[in-house]
């Protein structure tokens, strides 16, 4: 069962693709064809950027 909607918007998804070097499969493909190891990857990446986003509105 698919999920209504994302947890990430579709410009980050496809920033973080960029930066990992899928854009391109996604881009001719779709998000279908993204290995799980790359997928694991974007998903890893956005927490990144969430932790150090949320990390940075701590700080004072």
């Amino acid at each position: 069962m698919s999920r209504k909607r994302s947890m990430m918007s579709d410009r980050l998804k496809y920033e973080i693709a960029r930066e990992l070097g899928v854009a391109d499969v996604v881009s001719r493909d779709g998000w279908g064809a993204v290995s799980s190891r790359d997928c694991g990857n974007i998903v890893a990446k956005a927490i990144e950027i969430a932790e150090r986003n949320i990390a940075s509105q701590h700080s004072y």
